[in-house]
């Protein structure tokens, strides 16, 4: 087993309530690098935390830009540029015509981009955690809450970080060293 220098505090919390006024408080106590680590999304724990709204949706809008332009861009080239045909008296290029093209091409690269998208912003795929081998970090996929505050935060001592969780009533309080395997 590997170790490298990241380590956590981590405590664990049974109460989603306390769970979401811990998150507050730790935000107000100037900490800015701590996770939760939650078996079901807790409504209002983004907030609470203090976590900005996420880019995804600038993807997805550029993605169906890109789409809709593309699909305008392949109609003219091929109507009125590469391939002129008169069919029927109806002009060479006409929006009204290339409505279903463009409707596709829009929905499928705006599709494309917010899945690319959102695996680019969650770093994804990740295979581990690296607490993964702490059994307190693994009971969070099953029944409980726990919140981690990291070693890289600028505030973060030993003590303090310790006292406040123990502080906002978090149970099993205890520094976790990161390993990879």
């Amino acid at each position: 087993m590997t170790t490298n220098n990241k380590s956590a505090i981590m405590g664990n919390f049974t109460d989603v309530n306390l769970l979401v006024k811990a998150a507050e408080t730790i935000r107000d106590s100037g900490y800015k690098d701590f996770d939760v680590f939650t078996p079901y999304p807790v409504h209002g724990l983004d907030k609470a935390m203090g976590i900005k709204r996420t880019i995804l949706p600038y993807f997805s809008f550029a993605g169906g830009v890109v789409g809709l332009f593309s699909a305008i861009g392949l109609m003219h080239w091929t109507g009125a540029v590469d391939y002129k045909l008169m069919i029927g008296g109806k002009p060479l290029f006409s929006v009204f015509f290339g409505m279903p093209v463009m409707f596709e091409l829009t929905i499928l690269l705006t599709a494309l981009a917010t899945f690319v998208g959102l695996w680019a912003l969650c770093k994804l795929p990740r295979w581990y955690n690296e607490f993964q081998h702490d059994e307190g970090f693994r009971r969070s996929q099953d029944d409980i809450f726990v919140v981690a505050i990291f070693s890289d935060d600028a505030r973060y001592t030993e003590e303090s970080t310790t006292e406040l969780l123990k502080k906002l009533n978090a149970s099993d309080v205890r520094l976790v060293e990161a390993s990879i395997d």
